[in-house]
């Protein structure tokens, strides 16, 4: 028996609408700069009047915040089951894991470009409180690196001496380089996987506590 709902066409209609506005939105963000466009511009680029658009966002920045959202969602969903801190219980496993999780960022990453762009370049720019949010996510997800590390560690494939919180950050920072490298060579494959795997060997044989594979 299937329980998933089924929406009404006109449900349907009205999420399809939102979606075409925050693919205009950040089309215009990409041609104009984010503090340049205005509802006109998004409104004119769909032919629908500022009422409709209204009706689904309060204003441009509520479509950033949605979209943040929606992206910290979905990088969180690729953070559990087999892909969660305590999934994993030896080197080799963590290294498979490291792939399967690089792999999945890239993939969301690769699939919002604008929105990418518009978090590393602009989005510090709008207000202190957008700023402060980043900041936060940054934050959280150097505290979440820090925790698969802790893992390790307790497990004993990790270094004993291993500062967990702070290399949990400068993995964040790995992360963003690998960002900016993505939105300079969108469609250079190879280099993307050469970076990834660059990555994970740091994330893998920088922090292995050696003497213990070893024994």
């Amino acid at each position: 028996m299937n329980d998933t709902p089924t929406l009404s066409r006109a449900e349907r209609n009205r999420l399809q609408l939102r979606a075409d506005i925050i693919q205009a939105a950040f089309a215009e963000f990409a041609e104009r700069g984010y503090h340049q466009t205005a509802i006109a511009d998004i409104a004119q680029r769909l032919g629908i009047g500022h009422g409709t658009f209204y009706r689904h966002f309060e204003n441009k920045r509520d479509i950033l915040e949605h979209v943040i959202n929606e992206v910290s969602a979905r990088i969180m969903a690729a953070l559990i089951d087999e892909n969660a801190p305590e999934a994993v219980h030896n080197l080799e496993d963590y290294r498979a894991q490291c792939l399967r999780i690089g792999e999945r960022l890239a993939t969301i990453l690769s699939e919002n470009p604008q929105m990418l762009r518009l978090v590393l370049f602009e989005a510090t720019s709008i207000d202190r409180q957008m700023t402060e949010r980043l900041l936060d996510l940054l934050d959280m997800g150097g505290k979440i690196v820090a925790s698969y590390m802790s893992n390790g560690q307790r497990l004993g494939f990790f270094r004993p001496d291993l500062d967990v919180e702070t290399t949990g950050h400068a993995v964040v920072g790995m992360i963003l380089a690998s960002a900016l490298r993505l939105l300079r060579h969108p469609d250079d494959h190879k280099d993307q996987q050469r970076l990834m795997d660059a990555i994970s060997r740091l994330l893998v044989d920088g922090i292995a506590n050696h003497a213990a594979v070893v024994a």
